[in-house]
This record gives structure tokens, C-alpha cells and sequence, in this order.
């Protein structure tokens, strides 16, 4: 009887289950979530997923280029840049140093629009102010296959990001981007408008991967974190089609400033939570 030779051992003597362990004990210093961390940098290295990577290559050697990820997660460097992508809804975006990262927080953005369209094949024109990679704006027209969207952003770099991600996804054809401050010079109406401006206060604290490597652009607003509702608050009520609504990201002290801003425009206003229970979005109609 023929019989398969045992796996040849890693040249290190390691494989990558025991790499994984190391790395997330060095990782701890760093990140709120070590093995995470660990696991998705080792799935980049090996060119695989994350759920491939535990369930076929624990016990694979560790690939050469493991050791210069971890190197770079531990000078707080995100791990979507690391990577070079995101998830985000339902869509993987390509980001990278410039643009601000998309975060979980703002699906309650899309939770919010998708409750207001439920239609599916309503033919939506939607409009993402503050688009950075595209992150609101694609998310949206991968849920509304009939819609059509334009997406505003002042950063050359960001925009550079979401039409390369408009590309990848297939949606270049219904996708428009333009730089801008803002809806500066938008014309028309908009049954959806997205947007998650910067609203951190200029003195916050933030973690060391944020404030050292994400742009402050995306990030600050004044001394208050307000000065970009400021803005857009005079803007949106000439945006806003009959019937449609704007979905605005906060941050979660922030509701009743916000809503306060919008309110003396004329506009009609509530707030919905995200899944942690804080105040997240704001919602505006006529």
C-alpha cells in the first residue's frame, strides 16, 4: 500500500497557526483586537481569506511577507491600508492613505435610506457629499440598480479612490464624481442624499491609528465638530426632491445640535440610533 509523505515542516520550524499566536501577543499593544488583526494580515499574506485561512492554512508555512505586515500594524498603521481594502454593506472598497476608512457606524446611513426606498428598483437620483472612496454613494447604487448618483468630495486623492472602486464594482456607468465644497454648485433634486461629513471637535483625542495616519480633512470641524452642518444644513433644503430625504452621519453627542441646524432651514427632522445604541444619523426631509 502507497502512502502520501508526511507535510514538509516549515523551513522556520513554524507554521502558521504558532505565528498567529505570537502575532497577536505583539499585536496587544497595539489594537483593541490583536487576533483579528493577526488573522487578517496573515490571510493578505497568504493571498487568501480570512475564513480560508482558518479553515485550510493553519498549518502552512508562514509566508516571507507576514513579518513586514506585522511590522507596519505595530506603528499603529490601520489594516485597511495595510490591506489596501474595506468591507463596507455589501461591497469591498479600495482604500488607502488620503481617504478616510469606512466604518460600520455608517451603514446606519443606508439602513436608514433603504427603509424611506424600500423599492428596490426605485430609479433613484442620489447624491453623496463628502463621497471619499465612494464608500455611501456605491453602496447604494449596488442596492438601487436603477439609480444614478453623484458623489462630491474637495480631496483629488479620495476621488481618485472612488472611481477606481466605481470601476472594480461595475458601476462606473451610473456613477458620477466631481471635487467640490460640499453641494456648492449642485443643481437639481435628489431623492437621496448621503453624507458623513468630518464632526470631531478640533481638541478630541483619537486613537493613534486615526489621528496619525487618516486625514484630518475628513476628520475635523472647528472647535465645535459643527462647522460642516453649519454648511450643509443651508444647502440641502434647494437639494431635496419632493418625497425624498437626506441621511446625514453624527457623531453621537451631537443629535440635537445638529437637528437644531437643520430645523431653522425649514426641514423636517429625526434621528436613528446605530446597532450600539448611539444617536448616529439624521434624517431630513421637507
Amino acid at each position: 500500500m502507497v502512502t502520501s509523505p508526511p507535510p514538509t515542516p516549515p523551513a522556520n520550524g513554524r507554521g502558521v497557526r504558532a505565528a498567529l499566536a505570537d502575532a497577536a501577543s505583539r499585536l496587544a499593544a497595539v489594537s483593541d483586537t490583536p487576533r483579528l488583526d493577526a488573522e487578517l494580515l496573515m490571510a493578505h499574506a497568504l493571498g487568501a481569506t480570512r475564513q480560508h485561512l482558518l479553515l485550510r492554512h493553519l498549518d502552512d508555512p508562514v509566508p516571507d511577507a507576514f513579518a513586514a505586515l506585522i511590522d507596519r500594524r505595530l506603528t499603529h498603521e490601520p489594516i485597511a491600508y495595510i490591506i489596501g481594502t474595506r468591507d463596507f454593506w455589501t461591497i469591498s472598497l479600495a482604500v488607502g492613505p488620503g481617504v478616510l476608512i469606512p466604518r460600520p457606524d455608517s451603514e446606519t446611513l443606508i439602513e436608514a435610506a433603504i427603509e424611506h426606498w424600500p423599492d428596490v428598483a426605485a430609479p433613484l437620483r442620489i447624491l453623496d457629499l463628502g463621497t471619499g472612496p465612494g464608500t455611501l454613494l456605491l453602496a447604494a447604487l449596488a442596492h438601487w440598480p436603477e439609480a444614478q448618483g453623484l458623489g462630491i468630495d474637495a480631496s483629488p486623492e479620495a476621488l481618485d479612490y472612488a472611481r477606481r472602486n466605481a470601476e472594480l464594482l461595475d458601476l462606473a456607468d451610473r456613477a458620477a464624481f466631481r471635487i467640490g465644497n460640499w453641494a456648492d454648485g449642485v443643481a437639481g433634486d435628489f431623492d437621496l442624499i448621503l453624507c458623513n461629513p468630518p464632526y470631531i471637535a478640533a481638541d478630541e483625542s483619537l486613537p493613534a491609528e486615526v489621528r496619525e495616519h487618516e486625514p484630518g480633512a475628513a476628520l475635523f470641524a472647528g472647535a465645535d465638530g459643527l462647522d460642516d452642518y453649519r454648511i450643509i444644513a443651508t444647502q440641502l433644503p434647494r437639494l431635496i426632491a419632493p418625497g425624498g430625504m437626506a441621511a446625514i452621519e453624527i457623531g453621537a453627542t451631537q443629535a440635537e445640535a445638529v437637528s437644531a441646524l437643520l430645523a431653522a432651514q425649514g426641514l423636517k427632522v429625526a434621528v436613528r440610533r446605530d446597532l450600539a445604541g448611539r444617536d448616529r444619523c439624521v434624517i431630513a426631509t421637507p
